[in-house]
């Protein structure tokens, strides 16, 4: 059977891109949030994941207001990365496992969840600069991605609740998938930012660290706001923090913490990075 070696949380800020492609990492600026990647590095490479099963959200690549699922798999055999427009080079692409894929996607079925199946998709920076801060200078990419899109841009949005549930229901497939793979977890985005209109350069960092402290093994303390307190809590782009909460219910009911990092701010965000393993 399959095994959930973990999870891995992370921002996912295209500046993080730009830092890398400048060789800043050790600049006063980003040193404390690229010394939090080390510790995420070599518990990769003692994990050794063959897939990654990753929530993010999609900036426009994919999906505009005027056509935003709710929730999307991919199940295509290849996930290209495309410019945004924020003068990043081009990642690498990654190989996809459809297979896992389609498992996902009809054990979501059956446990009355509705997504968008997209055998074809493109992957923009909330899934490459996670991988190119924990594989850095690595080409091809050392796992194969199944990527979940959670709507976090065009309201209504989902539930803090439903996100969780869908995570669970995650949970669900990988437990039952009958290959030998090793899989991670991934989470991307946030935490609190607001980057638009008058709280633009809002963060809130007594909110994060309850989401942090929280999120390993209470994260129904976190679901219990509605979309609309989490905006006022974490920001308009905060609400990110749903790819977090889905992401910790497709680990599983238990885990522990194994690393932590934040740091206020960069590029008028608020970054974290955790690890967690199952207990």
């Amino acid at each position: 059977m399959a095994q959930i070696v973990g999870a891995y949380f992370t921002s996912h800020v295209p500046a993080i891109g730009g830092a890398i492609h400048r060789g800043d990492e050790q600049t006063p600026y980003w040193k404390p949030f690229f010394d939090g990647f080390p510790p995420v590095q070599e518990w990769l490479g003692k994990v050794k994941p063959d897939v990654a099963v990753v929530f993010s959200n999609d900036h426009g690549l994919n999906f505009f207001l005027d056509s935003m699922p709710t929730f999307a798999v991919g199940a295509a055999p290849h996930y290209h990365n495309a410019d945004e427009g924020w003068g990043l080079p081009l990642y690498p692409s990654f190989v996809g496992h459809p297979e896992l894929s389609w498992h996902i996607i009809e054990t979501l079925l059956e446990e009355e969840f509705d997504p968008v199946t997209c055998q074809q998709m493109l992957v923009d920076h909330a899934v490459s600069i996670p991988f190119a801060l924990a594989y850095p200078k690595c080409e091809p990419w050392p796992l194969k991605l199944v990527p979940i899109g959670i709507n976090t841009v065009q309201h209504p949005l989902p539930s803090a609740k439903r996100c969780l549930a869908l995570g669970r229901a995650v949970h669900k497939a990988l437990a039952s998938w009958a290959g030998n793979e090793r899989i991670v977890v991934v989470g991307t985005g946030g935490l609190s930012h607001q980057l638009d209109g008058e709280r633009a350069g809002f963060m809130n960092p007594d909110y994060d660290r309850f989401v942090l402290d929280h999120l390993v093994n209470d994260p129904e303390a976190i679901i219990k706001d509605s979309i609309h307190e989490i905006v006022r809590l974490a920001g308009t782009q905060g609400v990110e923090v749903l790819n977090w909460i889905a992401a910790r219910g497709a680990l599983g009911p238990s885990a522990n913490e194994i690393h932590r990092n934040y740091h206020v701010p960069i590029s008028n965000t608020a970054a974290a990075t955790v690890v967690y393993e199952p207990a």
